[in-house]
C-alpha cells in the first residue's frame, strides 16, 4: 500500500515517538491531541535497557539527554530523614533504581514533538468523537466537525483511552485498578534538594520528592492505599480534598508538601492501574503504550513500553506492507514477554509498597527467577533492523 495515511491519537510520549518511525517508513501521520497545546510538567519518566537503543535509532540521544534531570540517586529516609538506602544513578550501569535517562514527561514530549512537527500532521484541541471502520479503511468524524478516512488509527492516549472504549469496550474490562492511588505535583523547593530525590515509606503510604533541572522547584509525590478508588478523575477539588484525608498524620516532609497543593500548577491524581488487553488491535485500529499495556508507575517501564513498542509497531506494519491483520499481529507477538515482564515487575512494587510491616515476613524470593524476569524487562525484545529489511525487499521486488 503507497501513500497510506495513519491517524494517532495522543501527543505524549508514545503518540509522536510512533509517528515518527511511521513517517520513517512512509507514511503519511496525522497525530490528533484533545489538549489545545503540548502538556507542559509531569512526573519524571525513565528509559532504560532497549529503550536505550530506540532512542539512539531515533537520532534522539543528545537532545533526550540534554534536557535529563541530572539526578545523582535517590535516598530512602526514615520520619526523621535518616538515610536507610542509597540508590545511585550509576548503579547497574544506569538502569537502576535511579535511571541515567530521567526526564520530566512534558520535557520529552517536547524533544519528540519537535522532532516531528515538520514532517506531521498535528491537531491540537479536537479529539475522535465517532469512528467506524470497513475492510479497506477507517472513517473518523473528530468534535471540531471534520471528517476524514485513514487507513489505520492508533490510540496511544494513556490508561483512560477515549479510542478504547469506543472500538474494544468498557475500560473496566482491561484496567485493574492495584490498591493504590498516586498524586504528584510540582512545589518550591523549600526542601534543599540538590541533584538527590528522597522516599519515606510507612503502613502502605509513600512520600517522595525528586530534583528538577530548576532548582527553585522540586516534585512532590504521594501515594496511599484503598481497595476502591471512586473520585471522578477529571474532579481535581475531590482529589484534593481526599489526597489530604488520606495523607493526614503522615510524617517526615508531608505537611510541607500539602501545604503547597492548592498553589500546584499541574496537580494528579489517579489510580495505579494496569492495562490487560488478550489483543491490541482490532481491524484497523490498533493500541499502543499505557492505553493498550500500562505498566503503572511504580514498574519505571512506561515510557520504555511506549517508545519500544513505537519502533516495533512501525516497523512490522511497514513489513507488512501496512496489512493490519499481520503487522498488528506480528507487533504483539514481538512485544508481549516484554510487556509481561515488566507488569509483573510493576505489581511485585506494589506489593511492596502496601505490606503489612507487623505481618510475618514472607518466604526468600527466588533470586534466580527475580533477576531472569528483571533481565526480560530491561532487555526487551530483540530489535529488528526495519529499514534494512526494508531494503531487502526492496531490492528483491526488483529482481
Amino acid at each position: 500500500m503507497s501513500n497510506v495515511r495513519v491517524l494517532v491519537s495522543g501527543a505524549s510520549i508514545a503518540g509522536p515517538a510512533l509517528a515518527h518511525w511511521l513517517h520513517r517508513r512512509g507514511a503519511e501521520v496525522t497525530v490528533v491531541e484533545q489538549a489545545p497545546a503540548l502538556r507542559p510538567g509531569g512526573q519524571a519518566v525513565d528509559a532504560r535497557g532497549v529503550a536505550k537503543e530506540v532512542i539512539r535509532r531515533m537520532g534522539l540521544d543528545a537532545a533526550v539527554r540534554a534536557v535529563c534531570t541530572d539526578n545523582a540517586g535517590g535516598y530512602v529516609v526514615d520520619a526523621d530523614g535518616n538515610v536507610l538506602e542509597t540508590h545511585r544513578v550509576d548503579d547497574s550501569d544506569g538502569d537502576g533504581y535511579i535511571s541515567e535517562i530521567e526526564v520530566l514527561r512534558g520535557d520529552f514530549a517536547r524533544v519528540l514533538y519537535d522532532d516531528t512537527r515538520e514532517d506531521v500532521e498535528y491537531v491540537f484541541g479536537d479529539r475522535i468523537a465517532e469512528i467506524a471502520q470497513d475492510p479497506d479503511g477507517v472513517d473518523v468524524t473528530f468534535a471540531g466537525g471534520d471528517r476524514r478516512r485513514f487507513d489505520l488509527v492508533i490510540g496511544a492516549e494513556g490508561l483512560h483511552s477515549a479510542l478504547r472504549g469506543m472500538v474494544f469496550g468498557p475500560r473496566e474490562r482491561f484496567v485493574r485498578h492495584l490498591g493504590l492511588v498516586l498524586a504528584f505535583y510540582t512545589v518550591p523547593n523549600e526542601f534543599g534538594l540538590d541533584r538527590w530525590a528522597f522516599d519515606y515509606r510507612e503502613a502502605g503510604r509513600w512520600a517522595g520528592l525528586r530534583p528538577v533541572p530548576d532548582p527553585s522547584r522540586a516534585i512532590a509525590f504521594l501515594s496511599f492505599p484503598t481497595a476502591d478508588f471512586v473520585v471522578d478523575h477529571r474532579d481535581i477539588d475531590a482529589q484534593k480534598r481526599l489526597l489530604r484525608e488520606q495523607m493526614a498524620g503522615f510524617g517526615w516532609q508531608t505537611p510541607r508538601m500539602l501545604a503547597h497543593l492548592d498553589d500546584a500548577p499541574d496537580f494528579y491524581l489517579d489510580q495505579v492501574a494496569q492495562v490487560v488487553m488478550d489483543r491490541w488491535w482490532s481491524g484497523r485500529v490498533g493500541l499502543l503504550g499505557d492505553a493498550a499495556f500500562s505498566a503503572l508507575p511504580m514498574s519505571g517501564a512506561g515510557t520504555g513500553l511506549a517508545l519500544v513498542g513505537a519502533y516495533v509497531l512501525a516497523g512490522e506494519l511497514a513489513a507488512a506492507e501496512w496489512d493490519p491483520a499481520t503487522g498488528f499481529a506480528a507487533y504483539q507477538d514481538r512485544m508481549r514477554d516484554y510487556v509481561e515482564a515488566n507488569q509483573e515487575i510493576g505489581r511485585m512494587h506494589v506489593q511492596m509498597l502496601t505490606a503489612d510491616p507487623t505481618a510475618e515476613p514472607g518466604p526468600e524470593p527466588d533470586m534466580d527467577a527475580l533477576t531472569a524476569l528483571i533481565e526480560r524487562a530491561v532487555t526487551g525484545p530483540v530489535l529488528p533492523d526495519y529499514e534494512l529489511e526494508s531494503g531487502r525487499r526492496s531490492a528483491a521486488a526488483r529482481g
